[in-house]
């Protein structure tokens, strides 16, 4: 897929694949073998019925194609930009055996961004249905949220979904970047979400603003909670209180939410020095490294405590990262945070590790390897290893049930919690996880919810 230049793309906020033409897209489209079988298909969490919008993709039937997707998929647009096929539907397609996969995620943006493009808002995507319907409440206007909301006003809810913060789209608005995920393409799919029908409030904190009891007594027959895993987690070593130490939620939040790359546009500004250390290895962690090099850095380091072959980030992230300039310092770990006598981080003491045999996880452990301390200088860093959820929701409904890190207990395909009516699913159940699980959870917990009150 074309792409900006590594030069020039530093230099800006604008998405960094460009995404095919029609006739790159039906060129890949015509690679599909078009199995009877379609091992594609049981990978995908959302059920796209992918060798059939493929297929209307290589006879150029773009509408068509994007009507399939939409039956199964509300955010497809955002799918086809952040989901990792690559490791669900494309790593099974037959063609991987000897070549590579079709391009599955690619296909799936150009038919979404096709649609934006030609279609606008057309009505077509209103569902008309009688007065009187069951009303479902959703809490969290993330991928979650949005996919549960969408499918329950596709079978005849009334659905209204309660976000805490002033717009929609939870992590896919103030966890991505722009330059990965735009804020029109975020835009304009929860606009086709609204079109269903789905009503939208936000600034309301359910839990302060207003409780899950009250919900039920508004009306609400069903409650589905998917607010995500938005509460960071730190390292737990010395100075981290130092400023200039950001949680990866608080630094992407800053830049996306309240658009600190527009400053002084908009006078949210973060301060970044020249020297950035980002602690962590999945997507969160190359994100905001490449925000920081966005916002003036010179030089960017991504320090984990593993080998490259344990790194958690997708490949494509990675490769970007690193086209970027992004120095990746491999098997080292953070132990202390030195600062200056104003209060301000200058240094991190690291710890050189070696890998052991494998944990719990499958990865081999990471072990210190004594004597081996250094400094690094540094103006700022990043703490972004993980997350989990938030309390606030969660400590003003005791009778949820929650696992030992504070996570909703809930069914895993229903999505049923210890509440009557009140369902879960994403990564307040999970744990932090991606947006397609997200949406899959989503996607099965409105089903379960229809079968049952609707």
């Amino acid at each position: 897929m074309p792409e900006q230049l590594p030069q020039d793309r530093i230099k800006n906020f604008n998405e960094v694949a460009l995404g095919y033409t029609e006739d790159q897209a039906v060129a890949e489209a015509k690679r599909c073998l078009q199995c009877k079988k379609a091992p594609c298909m049981p990978g995908c969490p959302v059920e796209i019925d992918i060798p059939g919008f493929i297929k209307l993709v290589a006879e150029r039937k773009f509408p068509e194609s994007l009507d399939i997707l939409r039956r199964k998929n509300n955010l497809p647009a955002i799918c086809g930009r952040v989901c990792p096929q690559e490791t669900q539907c494309e790593i099974v397609c037959t063609l991987k055996k000897k070549n590579e996969p079709v391009a599955i995620g690619r296909l799936e943006r150009f038919v979404a961004d096709w649609g934006r493009k030609n279609r606008g808002q057309r009505a077509e995507c209103r569902v008309h249905r009688s007065e009187g319907r069951p009303q479902a409440a959703v809490i969290g206007a993330g991928p979650a949220g949005l996919t549960c909301a969408g499918d329950l006003a596709k079978t005849g809810w009334k659905v209204t979904i309660f976000e805490s913060l002033h717009a929609p789209g939870g992590v896919l608005r103030y966890g991505i970047p722009e330059f990965r995920m735009p804020r029109d393409v975020l835009d304009y799919e929860i606009e086709y979400v609204k079109n269903l029908g789905v009503e939208i409030k936000t600034n309301i904190i359910v839990g302060r603003t207003i409780t899950i009891e009250e919900l039920f007594g508004m009306g609400y027959k069903a409650v589905f909670i998917g607010t995500g895993a938005g509460f960071p987690y730190f390292l737990g070593i010395p100075g981290e209180n130092y400023n200039g130490v950001y949680s990866a939620n608080e630094f992407l939040t800053r830049s996306n939410l309240m658009k600190a790359y527009k400053f002084p546009e908009y006078d949210t500004p973060i301060k970044v020095g020249e020297r950035v250390a980002v602690v962590g290895a999945g997507n969160v962690a190359m994100d905001s490294a490449r925000v920081a090099l966005r916002l003036g850095a010179k030089k960017v380091c991504i320090i984990y405590r593993r080998s490259r072959s344990e790194m958690p980030a997708r490949a494509e992230e990675i490769h970007h990262a690193e086209e970027e300039g992004i120095e990746l310092d491999l098997l080292r770990l953070p132990i202390e945070i030195i600062g200056d006598n104003k209060g301000w981080v200058k240094q991190v003491k690291c710890l050189k590790m070696e890998l052991g045999e494998p944990d719990d996880t499958g990865r081999r452990r990471p072990l210190p390897i004594e004597g081996s301390e250094y400094l690094v200088d540094i103006d700022t860093i990043v703490i972004a290893i993980g997350q989990g959820p938030n309390p606030l929701l969660l400590s003003m409904t005791p009778e949820l049930k929650l696992t030992r890190k504070g996570n909703i207990v809930a069914d895993n395909i229903t999505g049923e919690t210890s509440l009557k009516g009140v369902y879960a699913g994403g990564d307040i159940v999970t744990g932090a996880a991606t947006v397609i699980e997200a949406m899959g959870a989503g996607k099965r917990v409105a089903r379960a919810i229809d079968e049952k009150y609707g």
